[in-house]
């Protein structure tokens, strides 16, 4: 569907045909989301158990332990890449076509790294070819994440209820958690520890293939989003969204990157740093953990979608302000529990961690979306949402593996985590809450002053 096309539906539709519409792009933003996901926790996931052994062999444990996270920091730092290269594209082509690329070349790179040939066969060319095929890995999840809120929330049937739209496509990554956990302990169950660390590791990469066909398939039967037809009509539509954005909302992106802090590094430690802390520290059983974290996914599906919920009742910032305080106090009592070693307070802290951190999870999409008006969001939210990949996301594993070998206690990562949390405070505190603005606004307080718009004859997408 060429642009104008897409301002012409939106004119000529009704009430009804929008509303199944939006419930469709909802839909479609969550399970391309979720499919992301899956592939980006699965190399989490395996990276801590095999990838050392597999890939970096020489030197000791530690060495390879790191060796292997490095990997997945990687896949971090590519991150704000993809947010500016997909960003550009999402905001002067449209959403819709954009996520089918993300789609295709995150899904595509695991495909290709369940195929990659280990240290033993083709000595560091594995490693190598691992750490590249990685790093596309995250250029696709940079590019996915500012399209996906975007997809769910422009439309105006969901004016009062953009928390919970937008949580939609954050309750995608429960779901991804939640179904790469499933297939990993599925296949750790299926054979012995080397039949796992020579074929199994590799099913779920493999998989993911099925997920891409799915996910196409949902994808390109979507609409483009009345906003963004309605910015083409009206000529917004920027000739460098990125560059315009960086000029004018600097500030902003820099103020949402801050406040994913304490949320983003939380979330890899209450997981994928998870399993290798507690097979190789504690010598709990993988299998144990894997039930854990299954668990703790479950409960997210539901916590996701009632904190969206919530923060359309008590306001955006709000609701990130209680999540982040949360999270402040529960960092310190988690690794307690998990350290203690006893099956029932590891489990029980483990499910306990993943609501804690959808507090600020799931309001986060439409906290950051809200932040920047409709002709550079998706450049604007994907560059802020992104960096945190740098600042806290990627190096939280790597620092966290740090702490404990050099200080020999997880109450230093606890600190860290308090750290951030309160650096989420005070960012939040100072960026401004629009649970109640014109979503459809291109340009408010004057923000978008001296942005030079392109006709829209210049643009064209596909529907």
């Amino acid at each position: 569907m060429a642009t104008n096309a897409g301002g012409e539906f939106a004119g000529r539709s009704t009430g009804g045909d929008m509303a199944r519409q939006a419930r469709r792009a909802v839909i479609a933003s969550t399970v391309g989301t979720m499919i992301e996901w899956y592939d980006f926790y699965a190399y989490g996931l395996v990276a801590g158990l095999v990838f050392g052994k597999l890939y970096f062999p020489q030197g000791d444990a530690f060495a390879g332990t790191i060796a292997a996270l490095s990997t997945f920091f990687l896949g971090f730092v590519a991150r704000p890449i993809g947010a500016a290269f997909f960003g550009h594209y999402g905001d002067r082509i449209g959403r819709k076509a954009t996520l089918v690329a993300t789609l295709l070349l995150m899904g595509g790179s695991t495909v290709l790294i369940g195929l990659v040939p280990t240290y033993a066969s083709i000595g560091i060319w594995g490693g190598v070819i691992l750490v590249v095929l990685r790093i596309m890995q995250g250029i696709g999840v940079g590019g996915e994440w500012g399209g996906s809120v975007a997809l769910a929330s422009e439309w105006s049937e969901f004016n009062s209820s953009r928390g919970l739209a937008a949580s939609w496509p954050q309750f995608g990554s429960p779901l991804g958690l939640l179904l790469a956990v499933m297939v990993l302990n599925i296949v750790s169950h299926s054979g012995s520890p080397e039949w796992f660390l020579a074929i199994g590791w590799r099913i779920p990469f493999l998989l993911s293939l099925i997920l891409i066909v799915v996910g196409f398939y949902i994808r390109v039967g979507i609409l483009e989003t009345p906003m963004f037809a309605r910015l083409v009509k009206e000529g917004h539509v920027h000739k460098t969204p990125v560059q315009d954005v960086v000029k004018h909302h600097w500030r902003t992106i820099l103020l949402t990157c801050l406040i994913r802090s304490g949320q983003f590094a939380s979330f890899p430690l209450f997981t994928t740093f998870l399993i290798s802390y507690g097979t190789s520290t504690l010598k709990l059983t993988q299998n144990f953990l894997f039930s854990a974290v299954l668990a703790a996914a479950c409960v997210s599906l539901f916590a996701t979608p009632f904190f969206g919920y919530l923060s359309d009742r008590i306001g955006r910032k709000r609701m990130y302000l209680i999540g982040a305080a949360t999270l402040l106090v529960f960092v310190f009592p988690y690794y307690a529990m998990i350290d203690t070693r006893i099956p029932a307070g590891i489990f029980c802290a483990v499910v306990l961690s993943l609501p804690v951190h959808d507090m600020q999870y799931a309001p986060q999409a439409a906290f950051i979306a809200e932040s920047f008006p409709a002709d550079v969001r998706y450049s604007g939210s994907s560059l802020g949402y992104q960096l945190a990949s740098i600042t806290a996301g990627g190096p939280a594993p790597l620092l966290a593996a740090w702490l404990i070998h050099t200080f020999h206690t997880s109450l230093a990562v606890s600190i860290y985590l308090a750290v951030l949390a309160v650096i989420s405070i005070v960012a939040a505190s100072m960026l401004r809450d629009r649970s109640h603005d014109d979503y459809a606004a291109t340009g408010w307080d004057d923000l978008s002053a001296g942005i030079t718009p392109i006709r829209p004859a210049s643009v064209s997408a596909a529907s």
